[in-house]
């Protein structure tokens, strides 16, 4: 995701992006070759982008810095290079989860660890491997303040990329991770081979524990009903890019999260996110129904054929 930002705001002549690469191998990798292929294979960089693995080079004099980290290595990332982390810059979450120990959002451990200053959040239907190459795709900004949200719509905004405004920060946070674990239960509704009815089934009460969940916590129930929330979820739910539908199709297919996590160059957001909902739903007393099974499925041996009787067997009640 980091690589296809790069590449969406590196469409306006005006934006100076920098690209910062961890491994200096790999960076120079890229830079000579102009392409991610890891994870981007086939995607050509624009030549103004500087790819570097020199943190301090990346962000000096940075007026944003965008984030795409998972949401267990966010911590570290920023702890370790905040002392080059401008104090005026503003702050780009393109992460989704929820942090497994703390039960806190990205937005929040940012803040926890740079002081209180304005960050925005990224959520909706984006895919890297499409937003790279330009395929049409709408998203959302969240800030709670207002004009920040705007700052990063007009600069990530071009002819493919559309951004929309959200002041409600907290709401695209929680559709953004919540929907990775609905997707990774779609997932195992493909691998047992259920078919269209109870997958579509499926995305609609899990978009009714979304809700739920958020409504509770404090965010604007509505939001749900928009890109970050019922947009994400359709595209997590059912792309081959989704890598925790893919989780969860494996899981259906029989395979144990060990055998998962080998076969995988990175684990899908979602399993972890599973484990903070939980335990969020348990001490809340929050219904999620679906979350639960799929949690129980990833973390407690659960088989996914028992998960799905479980689910269809629960009390009969009102939509």
């Amino acid at each position: 995701m980091g690589t296809a930002c790069a590449a969406v705001l590196a469409k306006q002549p005006s934006h100076d992006v920098n690209l910062w690469v961890r491994n200096p191998t790999f960076a120079t990798h890229i830079a000579e070759t102009r392409e991610n292929t890891r994870l981007l294979p086939g995607v050509r960089l624009a030549e103004s982008i500087r790819v570097t693995s020199d943190v301090e080079l990346a962000l000096r004099g940075a007026s944003m810095v965008v984030v795409c980290v998972p949401t267990r290595g966010l911590r570290d990332a920023i702890g370790s290079h905040r002392l080059y982390i401008p104090h005026d810059a503003l702050m780009v979450s393109a992460v989704k989860g929820i942090e497994i120990e703390t039960l806190i959002r990205p937005s929040q451990i940012i803040q926890q660890l740079l002081g209180e200053r304005p960050v925005v959040a990224l959520g909706g239907p984006c895919h890297a491997e499409e937003i790279a190459i330009g395929k049409p795709a709408s998203v959302v900004a969240a800030s709670e303040n207002l004009s920040d949200a705007e700052t990063v719509q007009t600069a990530f905004s071009n002819q493919h990329f559309r951004v929309y405004s959200n002041t409600d920060l907290l709401g695209v946070e929680l559709a953004g991770a919540l929907k990775n674990v609905i997707a990774i239960a779609a997932g195992i509704c493909d691998g047992l081979k259920l078919g269209d009815n109870a997958k579509s089934a499926l995305i609609t009460r899990g978009l009714a524990e979304m809700v739920r969940f958020g409504d509770i916590m404090g965010a604007a129930p509505e939001t749900f009903y928009g890109l970050a929330g019922i947009g994400d979820l359709i595209a997590t739910c059912g792309s081959a890019h989704s890598r925790n539908r893919h989780v969860g199709e494996l899981l259906g297919l029989g395979q144990s999260l060990a055998e998962i996590k080998d076969s995988m160059h990175a684990v899908a957001e979602g399993v972890f996110t599973a484990q903070s909902v939980f335990s969020i739903a348990q001490a809340q007393h929050i219904d999620m129904p679906i979350a639960q099974e799929a949690y129980r499925v990833l973390f407690e041996n659960k088989s996914p054929r028992e998960a799905t009787i479980e689910l269809m067997q629960r009390p009969l009640r009102e939509e």
